[in-house]
């Protein structure tokens, strides 16, 4: 698959603080890829200059095949082939959604039609309403219209769904996949780790400025091939055994027990369980 996001030796410093420490990544065409990690790993400056909002301090970084370092016309060419959706924006408060959609149009060169993003992020009702007068959930999907309008090659989307109710979010989780299936890439950054496994197909850890590991979420952390947690009641107890084989093993509980097995659950790590696992194992 053809690279369209490419980073080699990526250095990020404030004063003595080292944000970024000679991160890589690729990402390809038509990817969903998220980025995970606690508050302060570096994922909000890593995605800003991924966007050309903050400069590098060393490395190579190719979007598009652009440095989104880059100056004057050509700049803006490039950035009418990316979208963006921001933690929070308020410069359109006192515009109503179908104006402020509108207004976002005028600077793409092949924009969507505004009643359809305006379908497309579920405003329909709230189109006449001031942005100001938005609940927070609303106001996310104005923001997912915005970054979207202009029909981007490569959509970055920095926590998107803050703030969503769990309806609104799984409308949105199809709204992404929609824009996969038309050949977008998509960067993304969440806290959400369900999200993460409902959209990425790869998801890539940071913590203290670095990359743990990329992966696909089943497989992240040796997580495919990890021990099923087998527990089940007997002789009034609850107990619980680790095996690499769960169906083995509870074909022979089955049979020892003469049938059902009371209380039976099988667990293995989720996503989360690997993630929290893998930060705090780098906790300083």
């Amino acid at each position: 698959m053809k690279p369209v996001i490419s980073v080699e030796g990526l250095r990020k410093s404030y004063g003595p603080l080292a944000v970024v420490k000679d991160l890589s990544l690729t990402i390809n065409q038509g990817e969903i890829f998220a980025i995970l990690g606690p508050n302060g790993a570096g994922k909000t400056t890593t995605v800003e200059i991924l966007e050309g909002f903050r400069a590098a301090d060393s490395g190579a970084i190719s979007v598009l095949d652009t440095d989104p370092a880059i100056k004057g016309a050509a700049a803006l060419a490039w950035r009418n082939r990316i979208g963006i959706v921001l933690q929070s924006t308020q410069d359109t408060a006192e515009l109503t959604v179908r104006e402020a959609i509108s207004h976002f149009a005028s600077y793409y060169s092949n924009p969507r039609g505004v009643e359809d993003v305006i379908t497309l992020v579920g405003l329909q009702e709230k189109a006449d309403d001031r942005a100001r007068t938005l609940s927070g959930g609303q106001r996310r999907r104005l923001d997912v219209g915005l970054g979207i309008i202009g029909r981007p090659e490569v959509l970055f989307l920095d926590e998107p769904t803050t703030g969503f109710d769990p309806e609104a979010r799984r409308a949105f989780w199809v709204l992404i996949k929609q824009l996969k299936s038309e050949g977008t890439t998509i960067l993304l950054t969440t806290h959400y780790l369900d999200e993460a496994e409902a959209l990425a197909d790869r998801v890539a850890v940071m913590n203290h400025g670095e990359i743990l590991e990329v992966s696909t979420p089943a497989h992240l952390g040796g997580r495919a091939d990890a021990r099923a947690t087998i527990s089940w009641r007997e002789a009034g107890e609850i107990k619980s055994e680790e095996s690499e084989t769960p169906t083995e093993f509870v074909k022979s509980l089955s049979a020892r027990l003469s049938g059902e097995i009371p209380e039976l659950a099988i667990h293995r790590p989720t996503l989360e369980d690997i993630y929290l696992s893998m930060i705090g194992a780098t906790h300083e």
